[in-house]
C-alpha cells in the first residue's frame, strides 16, 4: 500500500491593532508628517502577499480603529453621508476579519453600526451580547480557508465598556467576561468546524491584574494559558509590544502578540502545518514576529486610492478657530497649575456653570502654539471623545476624589534624591522615564482653591481652603462639578475608589449630559471668545515649596529632557 509523503503547509497570518485612525504618513493633529500609518502597513502587505502568494496570506485588524486622527473623526461625525473611510481601507486592504475596540465603542451606534455595515470584512465580538436575549450582537467568530486548511478566528473585546463609556453609547449591549465566553466559544468552533488552527482576536492585553471597576480589563494572555485549543493569540488595547510564546493548561505552545498602536508595528506570524496523507494535521510550527514600519515606503496605490480624503480631512484641521496670545504646553500640567489644563477647566466651567471642574492631562506632550488656534488644535487639547457631564458630589466626595488622583500622581519624597511625581522606575533617567501610572488620570481641580502636601500620606495630603470667589468650602454641602463621561462612568477609579461612589450609583448623580463630544463645544466655545490667553488660575500647588521646587526642576529634566 503506498502511503502519500506528508505535505507541509505555510501560511502567514498578518495583524494590525490599536490604528487609531492613523492612515497616513502624516500627523493631522500636530500637521507634520510622522512614521507608522496603514499607508506604510500597506507595503508590508503588498510585500508579504507577493512573497508568500495571497492565497497564503490572512490579514486580520484588532479594533480602536474608529478613533484617534481627525481622519477618522470627520467621518464619524462631520461627513456622515460619505462611505466611511475606515469602512473603505478594510475593503481596499483586504481585511479577512476584525474586532471592535472599546474607543470603536465610544464612537457611538450611529457611527460604529454603520462601519460594520459598510464594509464586507466581518466584525467580530463574541462577547459583544444583546442585553434582551444574550445572543450575539456581532459576528462571534469567522472561518478562513487557506490551502485546504481551516482557520477559525474567534473576537472578543476587553469587557470594561460599562466603566468607561456612558451606556446610551453601548444601549442594548452587554459585555461578557471574556475568558467564560472565550471557553463557551471554543468548544462550539470545535464541534461545528473542526478547524485545523484556531486563533484569538482579542482587544484586551495582558495584564490580567488590571481591575476596572468589576471587570478585568486584559484577559488575553490569561485565556491562552487557562483555555487549551487556541495556536494563537493576537492581543490589541494596552499599546504594549509583546511577543512570546506560552505554555496553556494542557501544556501546547501558543504565541502570544501585539504589534501595538498606530501602525508604527505589523505583528507577523508564520504557521507551518504539517498535513498526513488523509488530510489531517500532523504537526504544526508557529512563530511570530514584529515588523517595524518606520523606514517602510508608504504604499503609492493606497496614498492615490485615498487622496481625496486626505485633501477633505487637511481642509477640516487646517480651519481656523481662534487666536492664542502665547504657548499652552500639557508639560507644564505635571507639576502644578498649566495654562493648559487651566483652559480645559475654564471651557468645562462655562460650558456647564458648575462650581467646580475636574480635568487631567489627556495627552502626555501636546501644545497649541501662539497664533492661529485651528481645528487640529483640539484635538491636542483633547484627545478622546468624552461628552461633559454635570454631577452631583459632596465636598467630602470632591476631597477623596483628590486623594485618590494625587496618590497615583505623587510620591512621598525622603531625601533630596528623591522625586515629586511616582516614576515607574526607582531610579528614572530621561531614557527610562516612565510613569507608573497614566497620565490621564491625575486630575486636577478648579472652582476650589487647595494645597497638596507631598510629605504627607494619601488622605492626609490635600487641604481644600475655600472655593475660587473666597467663600466657605464645605465637605457636608453638595456641589455641581464638571467631569468628563470617561471620569463620571467611573474610569480611573477617582469616583469609585476614591469618591468612594458605588459604580451602580453613578448615573443618578448626572444632572446634565452634553448631547456631542466635549471636544466640539470647546471648540465652539473657542470661536466664541476668539482670543485665548495662557494664563493659570493659580487655584492650587505642591507645598512644601522649599521641598517642592527642586523636585520639579529634576523631574521635568527627566521627563521632558528635550526641552
Amino acid at each position: 500500500m503506498n502511503v502519500m509523503a506528508n505535505t507541509d503547509v505555510h501560511i502567514k497570518i498578518l495583524q494590525t491593532t490599536d490604528v487609531h485612525g492613523n492612515f497616513f504618513p502624516y500627523n493631522f493633529i500636530t500637521r507634520t508628517p510622522w512614521k507608522g500609518s496603514l499607508a506604510r502597513v500597506a507595503s508590508v502587505i503588498d510585500s508579504v502577499r507577493a512573497a508568500a502568494g495571497k492565497e497564503n496570506v490572512v490579514l486580520i485588524d484588532n479594533g480602536d480603529i474608529l478613533q484617534g486622527q481627525p481622519t477618522v473623526y470627520y467621518y464619524n461625525f462631520i461627513d456622515t453621508v460619505s462611505p466611511h473611510i475606515a469602512s473603505r481601507i478594510y475593503d481596499f486592504l483586504q481585511y479577512d476579519a476584525a474586532t471592535i475596540g472599546n474607543h470603536d465603542v465610544e464612537t457611538g451606534h450611529h457611527v460604529y453600526d454603520r462601519w460594520i455595515a459598510q464594509t464586507s470584512t466581518p466584525i467580530l465580538g463574541a462577547n459583544v451580547v444583546r442585553a434582551d436575549s444574550g445572543e450575539p450582537y456581532l459576528t462571534p467568530y469567522t472561518v478562513i480557508e487557506r490551502q485546504g486548511v481551516k482557520i477559525a478566528i474567534l473576537g472578543l473585546l476587553t469587557p470594561a465598556i460599562p466603566a468607561w463609556l456612558p451606556e446610551n453609547l453601548w444601549s442594548g449591549l452587554r459585555f461578557e467576561d471574556m475568558e467564560e465566553c472565550a471557553e463557551k466559544w471554543i468548544k462550539i468552533i470545535k464541534e461545528k468546524e473542526s478547524p485545523d488552527l484556531i486563533v484569538g482576536l482579542f482587544h484586551s492585553g495582558y495584564d490580567y491584574t488590571r481591575q476596572t471597576g468589576d471587570y478585568h480589563e486584559n484577559a488575553s494572555l490569561q485565556i491562552a494559558k487557562n483555555i487549551p485549543g487556541f495556536d494563537v493569540v493576537f492581543m490589541g488595547h494596552d499599546h504594549q509590544r509583546f511577543n512570546k510564546v506560552v505554555a496553556n493548561a494542557s501544556g501546547d505552545s501558543v504565541v502570544v502578540i501585539n504589534p501595538a498602536n498606530n501602525a508604527n508595528a505589523v505583528a507577523m506570524v508564520d504557521v507551518t502545518l504539517q498535513k498526513n496523507a488523509d488530510g489531517k494535521v500532523a504537526l504544526k510550527h508557529i512563530s511570530g514576529k514584529l515588523i517595524d514600519t518606520e523606514d517602510i515606503a508608504p504604499d503609492a496605490a493606497f496614498m492615490n486610492e485615498f487622496s481625496g480624503d486626505y485633501a477633505k480631512v487637511d481642509e477640516f484641521v487646517s480651519r481656523p478657530i481662534g487666536v492664542a496670545e502665547g504657548e499652552f504646553s500639557s508639560h507644564d500640567a505635571f507639576f502644578g497649575p498649566s495654562a493648559f489644563i487651566d483652559l480645559v477647566h475654564r471651557l468645562q466651567l462655562d460650558i456647564t456653570g458648575a462650581d467646580i471642574s475636574f480635568a487631567a492631562p489627556l495627552s502626555f506632550d501636546a501644545t497649541i502654539k501662539k497664533g492661529s488656534v485651528r481645528v487640529s488644535d483640539m484635538f491636542n487639547l483633547y484627545k478622546y471623545e468624552n461628552l461633559l457631564y454635570t454631577m452631583r458630589m459632596t465636598g467630602k466626595e470632591i476631597k477623596d476624589y483628590l486623594e485618590e488622583s494625587y496618590s497615583i500622581w505623587i510620591q512621598n519624597p525622603s531625601d533630596a534624591q528623591s522625586h515629586l511625581l511616582l516614576f515607574a522606575s526607582q531610579n528614572p533617567t530621561a531614557s527610562d522615564n516612565a510613569l507608573k501610572y497614566p497620565s490621564y488620570n491625575f486630575d486636577s481641580a478648579a472652582g476650589i482653591r487647595y494645597t497638596v502636601d507631598v510629605t504627607k500620606q494619601k488622605g492626609q495630603r490635600v487641604s481644600i481652603i475655600s472655593m475660587a470667589d473666597g467663600k466657605p468650602f464645605d465637605e457636608d454641602t453638595e456641589y455641581k462639578v464638571a467631569v468628563n463621561s470617561y471620569r463620571g462612568n467611573g474610569g480611573g477609579d477617582l469616583m469609585t475608589k476614591g469618591a468612594g461612589i458605588a459604580h451602580e450609583e453613578l448615573p443618578s448623580r448626572i444632572i446634565t449630559s452634553t448631547e456631542l463630544d466635549l471636544r466640539y463645544y470647546m471648540l465652539k466655545e473657542i470661536e466664541r471668545l476668539g482670543v485665548i490667553a495662557p494664563k493659570t488660575l493659580d487655584c492650587w500647588k505642591f507645598v512644601p515649596e522649599d521641598v517642592v521646587s527642586p523636585l520639579i526642576s529634576t523631574d521635568k529634566a527627566i521627563l521632558f529632557p528635550d526641552r
